[in-house]
């Protein structure tokens, strides 16, 4: 296991069990880890990043800290969306209560960082509250096509999109926001499907809120990490061994290169997306020529939005609750 011994902290994938390496320094995992040496190892690299989803990497961090953003995430971070419903008519086939439950899960666009949160037992205002209208109804369409079997050329609002729902601007809401930047992030969220003499009447309440108190306040759709896989060849493989080599693997971590000799051999290209299966220790000719290991202080972070917020702006956010609350704990400990 020399290949291993430097002064990462590892878990080494053996064929049963797990073993962990003996670092020749102090490491974040350990008690006496200085935190001016924490800030100078201490790296976030973003892998990738779009409107929706974001990759990236929590570098010289430990575990526990890498999980306590991972849950401020889901539940600390406040978003907007529908509490409540007021329901004047509804003749579908959805219940109330499973109708009002499907529209407090429309991720909505508006930013929960200009809205106040609401106070239990008092009326809603443009502070703390968005306010919409869901109204529709199912008719035939008079001048049908009868030889025409879509449900289209047959009714009218037949099907119930996130489309229909309307913003009703509250205060000087309306000079502060468009509808595009507080309604539902996607438009064709189906809510349900009507049939001509069924209608919906509703009046929609957004509040803000954390993913504690409700799922559907959760900011994001999914934030999970794993630690960096790292794969070492012991050896050279060559040949048909190393075609069966590169079949262990996730595809694209093991590559064979050509060599001018003519002989094919294998080659570590990208450790980061294997799915650690260690396939390889099933043929006794290769469990040897291969160490698997994965760094505890290097975490892949995944983060997909909802839509409401960017995800690095969700991350941003979890970090400043982080320090909301540590600041919070430090004074109560000096008042005690």
């Amino acid at each position: 296991m020399d290949s291993v011994n430097d002064d990462k902290p590892r878990i080494i994938l053996n064929e049963f069990k797990i073993a962990q390496n003996i670092p020749t320094r102090a490491t974040v995992l350990d008690q006496t880890f200085h935190i001016k040496t924490f800030k100078e190892n201490l790296r976030i690299v973003v892998v990738r990043l779009d409107n929706l989803e974001m990759e990236f990497d929590l570098i010289g961090i430990h575990p526990f800290i890498a999980n306590t953003f991972r849950r401020l995430m889901l539940s600390d971070v406040p978003s907007m969306a529908i509490e409540k419903v007021h329901i004047y008519n509804n003749t579908s086939i959805i219940q109330d209560e499973v109708l009002a439950h499907r529209l407090g899960l429309i991720p909505l666009k508006a930013d929960a960082r200009l809205f106040n949160t609401h106070v239990p037992d008092s009326e809603e205002n443009e502070q703390d509250s968005l306010e919409f209208e869901l109204k529709i109804k199912c008719t035939r369409i008079k001048d049908d096509n009868k030889d025409s079997s879509r449900i289209d050329d047959i009714y009218k609002n037949h099907s119930v999109y996130s489309k229909h729902i309307k913003w009703l601007p509250k205060g000087s809401q309306a000079e502060n926001f468009k509808e595009t930047d507080v309604g539902p992030v996607y438009d064709d969220i189906l809510i349900a499907k009507l049939r001509p003499g069924h209608e919906l009447d509703l009046k929609l309440i957004a509040m803000k809120s954390i993913g504690r108190d409700h799922a559907k306040f959760s900011p994001v759709a999914t934030a999970f990490y794993r630690l960096l896989p790292d794969i070492k060849l012991t050896r050279e493989v060559e040949g048909e061994a190393a075609e069966r080599l590169q079949g262990c693997f996730s595809p694209g971590v093991i590559g064979l290169r050509h060599l001018k000799d003519g002989r094919t051999v294998a080659a570590v290209n990208n450790s980061r997306y294997d799915s650690s299966s260690r396939n390889v220790f099933r043929y006794d000719d290769l469990k040897d020529a291969v160490v698997m290991t994965k760094i505890q202080d290097h975490f892949i972070f995944s983060v997909e939005s909802v839509g409401g917020m960017a995800p690095d702006v969700i991350f941003v956010e979890a970090v400043k609750i982080l320090k909301e609350k540590c600041m919070s704990l430090l004074d109560e400990l000096e008042q005690s």
